[in-house]
Formats: C-alpha cells, structure tokens, sequence
C-alpha cells in the first residue's frame, strides 16, 4: 500500500505542529514549509527527524512558488495539501502598513500557494488542497483586512472547486472554516476554545471524509449561520453602545 504524504503550508503555529504531530503519528510522511525552519529543528526531532522542511518566503511570489515545487519534487507529489498561512494583526487607527501586510500575506500569499498546489495537483491527476479558514470572512469585521481576506479565501476555495469540477479532475478541494478562537481566548471561554489536540482531530477527519467545507469546532457551525443572518443594525454591535453626555 503507498504510502499517504502530506505538505503542509505554515506549519509553525501550535495548530500546525500539532497537525504534522498527529499526521506522523498516523504514518503519514510530511513535508513543511514554514518561514524559519531552524525554529522548527528540535520539533521534528522529537518526532524522529522525518519530516521533510523547505524555508517559505510567502511576501515573494517567485521565491514561494519555487520553494513549493521544490519541496513537492523531493516529496514526489502529495495526497494532500494543507495551507495554514494567515496574518491578524488589529490597530484602531487602521494604518495603512497593517492592512498592506494582511494582504500581501492573506490574499497574494494565500492564492499564490493555492494555485501552485491546484497546477500540481492537476499534473498529479489526484488530490485534496485544503486551507484552514476562518468563519470571520462571514462578515466585516473591526480588523477589516483581515476579514476580508478571510471572504476571499473562502470565493478563491469554492472556485477552484467549480473549475476542478468543470475540468472532470479528481481534485478534492476543502475549506476549513475556524471559529473565532483568538476572540475566544480573549473572553476565556472554555465552551468555544477547544483543546489543540480535539481541534486538529476534527480537521484530520474533515479532511478524510472529503468534506468540501467544513466548521471546527463542529458548534461554530451555529455561529456562522447567525452571522449570515443578523442585519447589518444588530451584527454592528456600535449601535448598543450607548452615547455619553455631551
């Protein structure tokens, strides 16, 4: 039986590391592509040094495109492509630099990887591209950029999902929509922040059942279906503040 391989992009976040954790444990070989691997030394030697890493320059095109095809060569293709690359940064005063940053990242960055892995995946004749989302590009948010590179990441999924379907591929294409975790870390909320270990768990089964979307943790599925629904008076929470006295 051929062995599952896995790469995942940006994999040096707590979720990331325990995503690869969990993909060795199950026998998969995984290659990573993270901006500083040497950060990334002691963790894949307490997994046994199997895993394959490539340096990602994800602010330039060229050099990400072929850091990718370079670690998919010595790979030798994959079942899976897993993108976990994201910026989130809030400022009230919304300078320009920020949001400028977010872009790059979430938007150029992220349709960068996504394309490159799609070409591949074509090449290959098989596959499943991933990327782990965010329930905030539901809406506007106060962290504008940011959530509105989430609803891009979200159109730019479900298009490469209708095109692998127009061209008759056996691409699986998967977009896995995280609930507001930092805002739940924020509040302490035991209820909406789920343990690392449950969260990747629900993403590793998300993705064995070819799910072409998916909400983890399963309940943030309620949350995303309330944002769509609230209108615009009641979702834009400035209203309920009340005014002091002039």
């Amino acid at each position: 039986m051929t062995q599952a391989t896995a790469i995942i992009v940006g994999a040096s976040s707590h979720l990331g590391r325990e995503l690869v954790t969990q993909l060795t444990q199950e026998g998969t070989r995984v290659g990573v592509l993270v901006p500083d691997p040497e950060q990334m030394t002691e963790f894949i030697q307490s997994l046994g040094g199997t895993v394959e890493v490539e340096a990602l320059p994800i602010t330039d095109p060229d050099g990400a495109m072929a850091a990718f095809e370079n670690l998919w060569q010595r790979m030798g293709g994959a079942h899976l492509v897993l993108v976990n690359t994201g910026l989130n940064t809030y400022h009230p005063d919304l300078p320009w630099q920020i949001e400028a940053d977010i872009i790059k990242v979430n938007v150029q960055g992220f349709a960068l990887i996504c394309n490159t892995a799609f070409r591949l995946l074509r090449q290959q004749g098989y596959g499943q591209l991933a990327a782990i989302n965010s329930i905030a590009g539901q809406r506007g948010g106060p962290a504008v950029a940011y959530h509105a590179s989430k609803a891009f990441a979200q159109n730019y999924l479900e298009g490469l999902s209708m095109h692998a379907q127009r061209l008759k591929l056996p691409i699986t294409i998967t977009d896995l929509q995280l609930g507001l975790l930092d805002k739940a870390a924020m509040q302490q909320s035991r209820f909406w922040l789920q343990p690392l270990p449950k969260v990747a768990g629900q993403i590793l089964r998300a993705l064995k059942k070819g799910k072409r979307r998916a909400y983890i943790t399963r309940r943030w599925a309620l949350v995303a279906w309330l944002i769509r629904l609230l209108p615009e008076y009641i979702y834009n929470t400035r209203h309920w503040k009340k005014k002091g006295k002039h």
